[in-house]
């Protein structure tokens, strides 16, 4: 069995957890029932070792495609074939409007007879524990996990099912309009005796197009790139927990930023920055009630850390901070680039820039959202008292690295942030502000012009005496800190396209000359920086420019739309899958756009 390649998949989701379904019908990838429960399916880590569900027609040759039903997360795999035509439809029932937890897959014969072949290989605990398979009946069989994981799956099928050791498998065969219909789902409550298995599906499937489709209809966004603005917020809903508020930044664990090196990161968590980067692109387009339920979530953090020390930058789905990285040493890894970790050590980092990007999603959630209580505002004070003390010190910064703190200026960028949002808010809602609040911001303001700027090479750079610059520089006229017509800022926009920008793709920092990173691996161009450099291309007035490469970009998107974390040298896809970062940048980015096009036209 050969590994896809990470473009090759579509994703669907319920709110809880999200499954990856390969161009040839394979689910490969699915942590169950929740975002950070261990892995059922992740042959996309190991072919072998992973677990995969498999459903496909044995046809002699096939050609495939895959789209979702429009303004859904409803996925559609047809396989076309002078034999016959047939088409799978994955989804899975939102927690909104199901208690359960369940992977539905319908197969149709649309031409022709058609025999498929179905096998479910479920792998249990990351692949690390046995499991038990007991015939329940001729069309259901339960999976029951060993210790120490004791998930139990069951498998109800229209179809008879074979049990072969420890996996199940069916061979059946469709006539045209025929239909055969498979649920996996999550033991932890009994199903309704007699359900009509059938009439469930479909209802379900009806449903759950109706519930997406009705939420994309909320949108504000009237712009020239619609369907691709929609698909990016789909995916940022997808990330959102339901039952918590919380937002992760990529849904899979490990996937290689370099093929063969050591960048495999488990992403699975709610990074307050990517998450505060979210509530940006969703407030954009008007959805305040995803800000609403992330600004309960922080709050609730932020009570329970309570004189505890700073805030963390990232926690799981719950709001808890055990997040011990480990590697599983039995995964061979995405074409073999281990090692394959779980949890995440970085946890554990100082990165300042969280309180900017943190207070920034605060100020535009009161500002557009629900206001925000007194006691929350009362608990945010305390972390920028922290930070007033705390600001003028190295961190590991927006990129974690692992190889030794620096001054980086982007984490001097948002501390700045975080105290003009804090001073923006107190004034409009006439919460009491503190004096050193303000002197603090303004000190900011001033070291980083005379700090982080080099008068030879005529550019702000990635810390003091650091020989070259950095792309998150590009958020500085994003978060309204200089102007984007600056000349100070044009000549670092023009420093960062000599030094990091590849046509339209940009890279995060340059690894031979930035802060160690501590890895030897080089990694691909990093998308979300691609949609900034667009942005501050069409602020500064070359949106012709802007257009162009922004349309490139989409160019590099997989077939549905989707984007993983950065690209790799043929423009295949590195990293976790699908990101967050890469989907609300392109939203940023066509969302401005529009507007200095529309200028441009008036």
């Amino acid at each position: 069995m050969s590994y896809q390649p990470i473009e090759n998949y579509g994703i669907i989701g319920d709110l809880n957890t999200v499954a990856l379904v390969g161009l040839n019908g394979s689910i490969d990838f699915m942590c169950f029932p929740n975002f950070d429960s261990p892995s059922i399916f992740a042959a996309l880590l190991d072919a072998e070792k992973g677990g995969s569900f498999q459903i496909e027609p044995l046809f002699k040759e096939r050609k495939t495609k895959q789209l979702y039903l429009p303004d859904t997360n409803v996925l559609m795999t047809r396989f076309l074939s002078p034999e016959g035509v047939g088409e799978i439809i994955d989804f899975m029932p939102v927690e909104a409007l199901y208690s359960g937890k369940e992977l539905v897959r319908r197969v149709t014969s649309i031409r022709g007879e058609v025999t498929y072949q179905m096998k479910c290989r479920p792998r249990f605990n990351y692949g690390q524990s046995g499991h038990t398979v007991q015939r329940v009946s001729e069309k259901e069989v339960l999976f029951a996990g060993h210790d120490p994981d004791t998930t139990v799956l069951r498998l109800v099928s229209s179809v008879p099912l074979q049990v072969t050791g420890t996996d199940v498998g069916a061979e059946f065969t469709l006539g045209p309009t025929q239909s055969a219909d498979f649920i996996l789902e999550h033991v932890d409550r009994e199903h309704a005796k007699g359900r009509d298995f059938e009439a469930f599906v479909t209802t379900s499937l009806f449903e759950t197009v109706n519930y997406w489709q009705n939420w994309i209809a909320q949108s504000t966004y009237t712009g020239r790139w619609r369907d691709t603005v929609n698909r990016s917020a789909l995916v940022l809903k997808l990330l959102a927990s339901h039952n918590h508020g919380s937002i992760i930044a990529a849904p899979t664990f490990s996937l290689p930023e370099n093929i063969g090196g050591g960048r495999n990161f488990d992403y699975r968590f709610t990074w307050i920055r990517d998450a505060s980067f979210s509530v940006y692109a969703l407030i954009r387009l008007g959805y305040t009630k995803e800000a609403g339920a992330f600004m309960h979530w922080v709050e609730k953090v932020c009570q329970e850390i309570k004189g505890q020390g700073r805030l963390g930058i990232m926690y799981s789905l719950d709001g808890h901070q055990e997040l011990e990285e480990k590697e599983l040493t039995h995964f061979e890894g995405y074409k073999k680039s281990s090692p394959v970790r779980i949890g995440n050590d970085a946890h554990a980092q100082l990165q300042l820039d969280i309180y900017g990007e943190l207070m920034d999603s605060v100020y535009l959630s009161d500002k557009y959202g629900d206001p925000i209580s007194y006691d929350f505002w009362e608990s945010l004070g305390k972390h920028l008292d922290w930070l007033a003390l705390n600001w003028d010190q190295p961190d590991e910064g927006i990129w974690e690295v692992r190889g030794g703190r620096k001054k980086f200026l982007y984490s001097r960028l948002l501390c700045w942030v975080a105290f003009d949002r804090a001073i923006r808010i107190g004034t409009r809602r006439s919460f009491p502000l503190k004096e050193a609040w303000r002197t603090e911001r303004d000190k900011i303001y001033s070291s980083i012009f005379t700090e982080f700027w080099d008068e030879e090479k005529q550019s702000f750079m990635q810390y003091p005496g650091a020989q070259t610059v950095d792309a998150a520089t590009l958020l500085m006229p994003l978060v309204r800190f200089i102007s984007p017509k600056d000349p100070r800022w044009l000549s670092t926009l023009k420093r960062i396209e000599e030094e990091l920008v590849s046509d339209s793709l940009v890279y995060r920092y340059r690894q031979d000359l930035a802060a160690p990173d501590g890895f030897v691996s080089h990694e691909g161009t990093f998308s979300m920086c691609s949609f900034w450099y667009v942005e501050c291309l069409s602020r500064s007035g070359q949106v012709e420019k802007a257009r162009f490469y922004f349309e490139k970009m989409l160019g590099y998107a997989n077939h549905l739309g989707l984007y993983a974390e950065q690209l790799g040298f043929q423009g295949e896809h590195l990293g976790n899958f699908p990101q967050a970062f890469t989907h609300l940048g392109l939203i940023s980015a066509a969302y401005n756009l529009d507007k200095q096009l529309d200028r441009n036209q008036k």
